[in-house]
């Protein structure tokens, strides 16, 4: 019989939104990001492809990009739905 590892809660979580200044899509990433993980209760911070090399080489195509622990979850455009799923709301 499989098991399986117990699914962690949203307040467990931790969503990371990497972009950068002056950016609409962003912006629209952001509002989205705070919205979900607020009524969620999920910790969430935001990185400035900017100021982090690696970030900017790894993602500066894509932004904005939406992590959950780590993993991308999104680019460019932040589907409230999808994000809310994914973090277990």
């Amino acid at each position: 019989m499989l098991r399986r590892t117990p699914r962690k809660k949203p307040t467990e979580r931790t969503v990371t939104l990497i972009g950068k200044p002056d950016c609409h899509l962003c912006e629209s990433a952001e509002a989205v990001v705070e919205e979900v993980c607020g009524e969620l209760g999920t910790p969430w911070e935001k990185k400035d492809i900017t100021q982090d090399e690696e970030l900017y080489r790894a993602y500066w195509e894509q932004i904005p990009v939406v992590l959950i622990d780590g993993e991308q979850h999104d680019f460019w455009r932040v589907n409230p739905q999808r994000l809310r799923t994914a973090l277990g709301g």
